[in-house]
This record gives structure tokens, C-alpha cells and sequence, in this order.
């Protein structure tokens, strides 16, 4: 199973979550694309996902999952204790997302925007980016 995540290629902390992923997706389940990419708003179109989404996206099985949701389902995947998040999503949806969006809105406050600069990826890492 092949997934892809969507992030905001803007937001430092989002830039570390990749990165967090990757390091943890031994079986390179996951692909990866800005939300501000060409391949990612062609995706944001195809999957019907609204416009105003700026974190987060899991493009799963054929289905987009957004916010608390795409962040537990991701967590299941990884390697090691991050499975056991996945629990988490016993929480009814509307406390997770609320939580969710109240962490997002603030990422950039608490974590900064990307500089123009970024490090160049290895071959292996820069082949799971669409």
C-alpha cells in the first residue's frame, strides 16, 4: 500500500514532520508533495479537498483524509511505539480536530516559516517526493 501525505511546504514544523516520517518509514510506504506544488493542488482538486486546507492531507486507498484523522493514520504505519497513537483516534472526531486546528494555527507563531533555503535530499528520500 502506497500512500501520500500533503503538507504545507511553508510551515517549519510541517518540513520536520516529513522528516520525522521518513525516518520512520522503513518500507517507504509514504510519497510526499507540498500542498503548494503543482502535484500537490492537482491532488487537493482530484480528491475534491477544499481549498482552504493548509496542513496536513493523507491521500489513502482513494480516500483524502484531513487533520487529526490523516495525522493518526500516518502514525499507524511507523515504526517503533508511534503506532500506539493511533488510539487516539477513539477521541471523537470534533475534540481531536479541535485540538488539531488549535495547533495548527499557531505552528507558525511557535515554529517559524521555511527559509528560502532547504536541504537537498539523499537519491533514496528525494525519489519519494512527487
Amino acid at each position: 500500500m502506497s500512500a501520500i501525505i500533503l503538507f504545507d511546504g511553508e510551515c517549519h514544523f510541517c518540513d520536520k514532520s516529513v522528516q520525522f516520517i521518513i525516518q520512520r518509514d522503513p518500507r517507504s510506504r509514504f510519497q510526499f508533495a507540498s500542498l503548494q506544488s503543482d502535484k500537490g493542488r492537482e491532488l487537493l482538486l482530484q480528491y475534491n479537498i477544499p481549498d482552504d486546507t493548509d496542513s496536513l492531507v493523507l491521500i489513502q486507498d482513494g480516500k483524502a483524509h484531513l487533520e487529526s484523522t490523516a495525522a493518526l493514520s500516518i502514525s499507524r504505519h511507523l515504526k517503533g511505539m508511534w503506532k500506539l497513537a493511533y488510539i487516539l483516534i477513539l477521541i471523537p472526531r470534533p475534540l481531536r480536530n479541535g485540538f488539531y486546528r488549535w495547533f495548527a494555527a499557531n505552528r507558525y507563531k511557535w515554529f517559524g516559516r521555511k527559509e528560502d533555503t532547504c536541504p537537498i535530499p539523499t537519491p533514496d528520500v528525494r525519489k519519494r517526493f512527487l
